[in-house]
């Protein structure tokens, strides 16, 4: 394998190498020459088979022609060497100036903040230097081409069509942005040899002082445009003047005024719209820099015209405006002469008026205002102001009672400054009620109008009051109601009629027909003669109209009463009502009965042949399982006697699971009767126990029994109570790991005796716990036991029938205990029917036998 080489680092390293090769090639060529002549007789030794095959002179010429290609290949190594150490020297030099270029480039670059963005080409990616902290802080890293990620919408927009026309046609640009964190920067775009170079510089000092002041000219030259063009709309002449009196800006109404094409044309004519003693004294006023108002007469577009003229000093000259009164003046005329006329009109209205003018006096008011408010005709005459008047009543309690009189006040007399009428509703103390109206009129002033609606609020509040009651009464009705009036439309409904028929409430607020309502309602009736019938009632075909009430079922199975019934205007009151929680409940308790009924049977004819059809033939199969076993009919092999007591075993299991069944059938149908009598609790343990004596001994269990020595007989069923603790004591083993402890305790505890059955088992959940006494509920919890559930329900039933109660309680991991309380005395207790469990038990004791 072939060494690895260290990698060269520099070029000189490379020539430096090759150099001593060259000059080892040829010492080596040199040393040969020299020595060929003295030493010819060593030459074999060489490893050149050349000099070997030829003679001593032809040795020593091609020893001299070597010596002489060595130096001079030596001397043009040395040439070149010098040669490459020149350029190595002069790139070093170069280099050296190019890193302090790019030192001082980037010490300009660092003299203010900036980021420079570069592209080589349209579509290359761009190289970016500089602080980029510009444009965002350390922590959110926001992208600098991302523009909408460090600028308002609009900008980031404005900013990308600049930068593509940049990089697409080399067009430059210059823009004054600002970030959305509020700091203001310039942004500058130009294309510099063939590259697209973006300058984003940070604005403070001068420059931000520059941006601003070029933001404020623009705003003012945009709203300096806007008063020329406002000027220019109005319908008034206006201009300004220069120092010396000279007309400078005119706007279009001036133009036309002088009969001039634009202001421009006027400006440049100086045609002026005053004559000269109005010029005159408006330069004196501009003079002395104080305001000049006067009424001119002026041609105005050939015609005299009687102008209201303002003049205004300003710095560079003066700002006029003249207003055409002539118009004025005749309007005032006019308007006189129609107050004569509607004052005269007004006198004759029911209705109250007073005008204030914009002072707040009162300029007019009629007779019925007078009326309304007693008060004294030279009090009137005298023009006092509204809040004299408003005070004057208030003194008289003749106006609205109010908690705060300066705020209602304050509130009435804003009618003055405003742009709308306002109406208000006073209660008089003297049980009066009046609308007033405020109408601000043109002049500035308001007009008062009240009229009294005491008779009316009246009749409209009991109108009101019965509307509502009968709306609130409808809409919460769960029946449906609706009526038609003469006309056949209809009237009123509810919301529940809407939902019965699922109508949309949008078409039956537009009054439709009944014939309508009954095309739209026919769809979910089971006939058309239902709705042809109310049809009939409502629009009155017969002599007689008589009233008409049915039961409908639906075909979406709602049943419905409904009546109609005429009302002594014309109209028909429609009322519908919704039946089918009771109909359905009224067949759910027959198809109950029924179900009852047929599961009785069901049960009896069950219990029937579980009695004759299937413990007959277990009976047989253990009675010929124990021939077998007893080897009556011939010896057995151990194999086969092995299979006989397995035989043997589950048929006793299922003849005590029948037996259970049985058992639980005859309390379900009440007719279990106990066989009472005294109860040796000690020999009943005994018994119990001897049962699952082989279980504890094949488990190597240990049962404990603690019988209290002062316990007496009780009453109860012996065989009821041995089964009871036996199935206690089998779920107790069954539950249990080898080598542990069950016990079994009984006691007297007052009137009551007290079984107790414990064991250190697996324990049960306590999700399970009340469900453990439920019929066929079985849970494994990993232990070995297996059965069908009945054993605990068998004993809640049995120690219920007693007259007692059971309790179980249970700790994962340690154990369950299982306590049967007996009454002392003899009470029978039946099931009562709501503790019964369900029919349908009886069909799950066949499942789980099929299993």
């Amino acid at each position: 394998m072939m060494g690895l080489r260290r990698p060269l680092s520099h070029p000189a390293e490379i020539f430096r190498r090759r150099e001593r090769r060259w000059i080892g090639s040829a010492s080596v060529l040199a040393i040969l020459a020299v020595a060929t002549p003295a030493r010819a007789a060593d030459w074999p030794r060489l490893p050149l088979d050349l000099l070997e095959r030829t003679d001593s002179l032809a040795a020593m010429a091609f020893a001299a022609g070597a010596v002489v290609s060595a130096i001079v290949a030596a001397l043009a190594h040395l040439a070149g060497r010098r040669r490459r150490t020149a350029r190595v020297a002069r790139l070093r030099a170069a280099n050296a100036d190019l890193q302090a270029k790019a030192a001082s480039a980037q010490a300009l670059l660092a003299t203010e903040p900036q980021i420079l963005i570069a592209w080589n080409s349209p579509h290359g990616e761009p190289e970016i230097e500089g602080d980029l902290s510009l444009i965002a802080s350390e922590a959110e890293r926001r992208p600098v081409l991302g523009f909408g990620s460090w600028l308002p919408l609009a900008t980031a927009l404005q900013m990308e069509r600049r930068v593509e026309a940049l990089r697409s046609r080399g067009e430059g640009f210059h823009m004054a942005i600002q970030s959305l964190a509020g700091r203001h920067l310039d942004a500058e775009g130009r294309a510099v040899g063939g590259r697209a170079i973006l300058r984003v510089r940070d604005v403070s000092g001068d420059r931000l002082d520059l941006t601003r002041l070029r933001e404020q000219h623009a705003q003012i030259a945009a709203g300096l445009d806007t008063l020329k063009a406002l000027l220019d709309a109005m319908p008034d002449p206006a201009w300004t003047r220069d120092q010396a009196g000279r007309l400078t800006w005119a706007n279009a109404a001036y133009a036309r005024a002088v009969e001039a094409p634009q202001g421009t044309d006027a400006v440049a004519a100086q045609l002026e719209l005053l004559d000269r003693p109005a010029r005159v004294a408006a330069d004196d006023a501009r003079r002395e820099r104080r305001i000049w108002q006067g009424q001119v007469n002026a041609i105005v577009a050939g015609a005299r015209h009687m102008l209201n003229v303002l003049d205004v000093p300003v710095p560079q000259g003066s700002v006029g405006i003249a207003a055409d009164r002539s118009d004025l003046e005749a309007a005032r005329a006019d308007f006189a002469r129609q107050m004569d006329s509607h004052a005269r009109t007004l006198d004759q209205l029911t209705t109250a008026v007073a005008i204030f003018d914009g002072a707040k006096r009162l300029v007019f008011h009629n007779a019925a205002y007078r009326q309304l408010w007693p008060l004294d005709a030279a009090f009137l005459d005298q023009h006092p102001s509204d809040g004299e008047i408003l005070d004057h009543l208030r003194a008289e309690r003749r106006l609205p009672e109010q908690a705060d009189f300066r705020a209602w006040k304050a509130g009435l007399m804003a009618a003055y400054t405003s742009l709308e009428s306002a109406e208000h509703i006073w209660h008089i103390p003297d049980g009066r009620t009046l609308r007033a109206v405020t109408s601000p009129n043109s002049q500035g002033g308001v007009t008062y109008l009240f009229d009294d609606v005491t008779e009316r609020q009246n009749l409209e509040a009991k109108y009101n009051a019965l509307y509502r009651v009968q709306s609130e009464t409808l809409d919460t009705l769960k029946e449906g109601v609706a009526v038609f009036g003469m006309d056949g439309r209809l009237n009123l409904f509810n919301p529940a009629f809407a939902e019965m028929w699922k109508l949309d409430l949008a078409e039956l607020e537009g009054r439709p027909h009944v014939d309508k309502v009954a095309r739209l309602c026919e769809p979910l009736s089971p006939s058309a003669e239902t709705w042809r019938g109310i049809r009939s009632v409502v629009s009155g075909l017969h002599d007689a109209r008589t009233a008409l009430t049915d039961r409908l079922t639906r075909g979406d199975g709602m049943v419905i009463d409904y009546s109609a019934a005429p009302l002594p205007d014309g109209a028909t009151l429609l009322t519908f009502t919704d039946v089918t929680a009771g109909v359905n409940v009224e067949r759910a308790l027959k198809e109950r009965n029924q179900a009852l009924i047929d599961a009785e049977k069901l049960r009896n004819d069950f219990v029937h042949h579980v009695s004759y059809e299937l413990r007959s033939p277990l009976t047989s199969i253990t009675g010929f399982i124990e021939l077998l076993g007893g080897e009556m009919v011939g010896p057995l092999n151990a194999k086969q006697r092995e299979y006989c007591e397995a035989i043997s075993k589950s048929s006793a299991a299922l003849l005590a699971i029948i037996g259970d069944i049985l058992d639980l059938a005859t309390i379900d149908r009440g007719a279990m009767a106990l066989e009472l009598s005294s109860v040796d609790v000690e020999k009943t343990i005994a018994a119990a126990a001897l049962g699952v004596q082989d279980r504890i001994d094949e488990m190597k269990l240990r049962l404990d029994i603690s019988v209290a020595p002062d316990i007496d007989p009780f009453v109860a069923d012996v065989k009821r109570l041995r089964q009871i603790l036996f199935n206690l004591l089998s779920n107790a083993v069954g539950f249990s790991q080898p080598h542990q402890v069950v016990s079994l305790s009984a006691a007297r505890q007052g009137e009551e005796i007290v079984f107790t059955v414990r064991d250190s088992g697996r324990g049960i959940p306590r999700e399970l716990l009340d469900r453990v006494f439920n019929r066929f509920e079985t849970h494994t919890n990993g232990s070995r036991h297996r059965g069908v559930g009945l054993g605990l329900a068998m004993v809640r039933s049995f120690v219920e029938l007693h007259g007692g109660r059971v309790h179980i309680e249970s700790v994962r991991g340690e154990g369950t205990t299982v306590t049967c309380i007996f009454p002392a005395s003899p009470v029978t207790q039946r099931l009562q029917e709501k503790d019964r469990p369900d029919d349908v038990s009886i069909v799950d004791a066949a499942i789980h036998l099929a299993h």
